[in-house]
């Protein structure tokens, strides 16, 4: 967990109950710097009378700021708003739920985490793909290394779940369970020693686009044969469960 900074103050400070507030991002994937920003992520209830006034709800809250010398950037959803992104192709807001840096959670985020998956299905490994397509085009604009971990964490991420229906978003922990290059520590530490650092001499070009090509590859073969189904499964019980969270809070 990142230290320096009273996270869960931070989250007991916003407006409306959290129903959860994870930390997500680099501090998640495994590869943080000093100079890394602290993301958190997470889900709130609005009370019932904004959502059925005749105003429009902001239903996500976004806010960036500095405290104790630590940038925070803090994003969350309604309940609601989350949930339907859950039974999207949505693997960030699925590892935003399930990310082992709890800094605030409920009966209602044990619930979500119980029935994430009943949404996954073979379509989440295309967010997948397009996101590290995504990295990989800026890592060719800028040659950090930041974009370029982030283009091989999200292959990674979505082979191992087409692999064996588990979300798991820490690369080095993925680079222990599924074949990987072995330099991807070397740049690791090199990005945990300066984020905004360049890939230099660490590992040649060629090497790295034989590598991501490969991967991506792989993520297309295990995407065509996952036993992952085709649509999402826990809608009922998910929408149950939204209803019940908004009464229970109305009632109180």
């Amino acid at each position: 967990m990142p230290t320096g900074v009273d996270l869960a103050a931070v989250v007991g400070e916003q407006p409306y109950p959290q129903v959860f507030a994870t930390v997500s991002g680099a501090h998640l994937y495994g590869f943080p710097s000093r100079d890394s920003d602290v993301d958190l992520r997470g889900a709130h209830l609005l009370p019932v009378a904004d959502l059925i006034g005749l105003g429009e709800p902001t239903e996500t809250r976004t806010a960036m700021w500095q405290r104790d010398g630590v940038e925070l950037d803090l994003v969350t959803h309604d309940l609601r708003t989350f949930v339907r992104l859950m039974l999207r192709r949505n693997g960030y807001v699925l590892e935003q739920l399930l990310s082992p840096l709890v800094v605030r959670t409920s009966a209602v985020h044990a619930a979500l985490v119980e029935l994430a998956p009943a949404v996954l299905t073979r379509h989440h490994g295309h967010h997948y793909r397009g996101f590290a397509a995504t990295q990989r085009r800026l890592f060719d604009r800028t040659g950090e290394l930041k974009p370029l971990l982030y283009a091989f964490r999200a292959l990674l991420t979505g082979v191992h779940l087409m692999r064996t229906g588990r979300v798991r978003a820490h690369l080095p922990t993925l680079c222990d369970v599924e074949p990987a290059p072995a330099y991807l520590a070397d740049l690791v530490a090199a990005k945990r020693a300066a984020e905004h650092g360049a890939l230099g001499d660490l590992v040649p070009r060629a090497t790295l686009d034989r590598d991501l090509d490969a991967l991506t590859a792989r993520l297309e073969q295990v995407g065509q044969d996952t036993p992952l189904p085709d649509r999402p499964s826990g809608a009922r019980d998910l929408d149950a469960l939204v209803v019940g969270a908004r009464l229970a809070a109305f009632a109180g």
